[in-house]
């Protein structure tokens, strides 16, 4: 068999009058001798040319629960193919996927396959969805988006889950081929943005925006509180006020735990009450769907109707132990409608999680 083509040209990038090329897929927009890396160190310059060098090449592939990216309103109870590549375009201190978001070399990647490949093994092990998880999909965007049209192709949707870190073009065509988003909102600081992401608060914020404005699609955010850094009452309820001001009160909004990792592994775990209390922040702001995460807490974890209260999803983990929803996605009791995107039928995929290999035959050629 021959070998997958591991460059694909990338897109987004121009040449500057001192010969350096300047990669215009994020904020960070770094500027390339021949032979460099950004710093997401999977987009180089070969040449007069920018390139993605994960092209086809993936750190694994598993099947998952959906609300494990997570998205409670997107095909509740379904699996979704999950993989994603190595490297990132941000430096987040806590990040807790680091031996594939920090990876400077391909020691990660396992799996070579063609976007057919992907979508082809989704069809075969019965996931509704695909999903760009694990690294930042940003990075990858070439792949990403021939994947999802693949996907698309045999009627699978396309899942991203993103710091939404991305300049402004880009973002459009990213987007274009998403049915569905998680969206990072890491905090609501520029200066934890700059001192633990090596990054910026407004072009995330920009995303999110474009996200709710422009397009159809469904997005969740996910904030994960890290003790003393992000989890005070003021930071909660800022943000907040701003997602009611700007995205409306219908964007699910998840407060996730943080545990030890990368290069924070000396600050404690979030207490459960701190996600809790955030919770009741956002509530009491005006945010109709809220969500804890990486803690046991069923009520925390329960989608309720915003008009009666009624619970409409249960759940205990990924495990859903309950389902109120009428066959078009409305409270069974009165009526109102539940944003997102259901199905007559809830998905019974559990909380199982299954590692999925690729085949020789599906490794297959990866054509620039």
């Amino acid at each position: 068999m021959n070998q997958p083509v591991r460059h694909k040209i990338g897109r987004y990038w121009h040449v500057l009058k001192d010969g350096r090329i300047q990669c215009d897929i994020c904020p960070r927009y770094c500027k390339l001798h021949n032979g460099q890396h950004g710093l997401c160190f999977v987009r180089a310059r070969l040449g007069d040319q920018m390139v993605l060098t994960t092209y086809g090449r993936s750190s694994g592939f598993c099947v998952d629960p959906i609300e494990k990216k997570p998205l409670n309103h997107f095909l509740p109870g379904t699996p979704v193919l999950s993989f994603g590549t190595a490297g990132c375009n941000l430096t987040c201190k806590f990040c807790q996927n680091w031996d594939i978001s920090k990876a400077e070399t391909f020691d990660r990647i396992q799996d070579l396959a063609s976007p057919e490949a992907i979508a082809e093994a989704a069809v075969r092990s019965g996931c509704r969805s695909v999903a760009f998880t694990y690294n930042d999909p940003v990075i990858f965007l070439e792949y990403a988006v021939d994947v999802a049209q693949a996907c698309h192709e045999r009627g699978i949707k396309t899942v991203a889950v993103s710091a939404g870190y991305i300049s402004a073009e880009p973002r459009v065509e990213f987007f274009r081929h998403m049915d569905a988003a998680n969206i990072d909102l890491k905090s609501f600081t520029e200066s934890f943005y700059k001192k633990l992401c090596s990054s910026k608060l407004t072009p995330v914020l920009e995303t999110l925006e474009y996200l709710k404005h422009e397009t159809d699609v469904w997005f969740e955010i996910t904030t994960l509180l890290i003790p003393g850094m992000n989890d005070s009452t003021a930071e909660i309820e800022a943000e907040s006020a701003w997602v009611i001001n700007h995205l409306g009160p219908d964007v699910p909004l998840h407060f996730s735990a943080f545990h030890p990792d990368w290069r924070m592994r000396n600050v404690s775990p979030t207490p459960p009450e701190t996600l809790k209390i955030a919770r009741q922040i956002a509530m009491n702001a005006g945010i109709n769907y809220i969500y804890t995460g990486n803690i046991y807490d069923p009520v925390g974890q329960a989608t309720y109707c915003s008009e009666c209260h009624a619970v409409l999803i249960g759940r205990n983990g990924y495990n859903m132990t309950t389902w109120n929803l009428s066959a078009d996605g409305r409270c069974d009791q009165c009526d109102t409608r539940c944003h997102g995107v259901f199905e007559a039928e809830p998905g019974r995929w559990g909380s199982r999680r299954m590692p999925l290999r690729m085949s020789a035959s599906e490794q297959e050629q990866v054509a620039l």
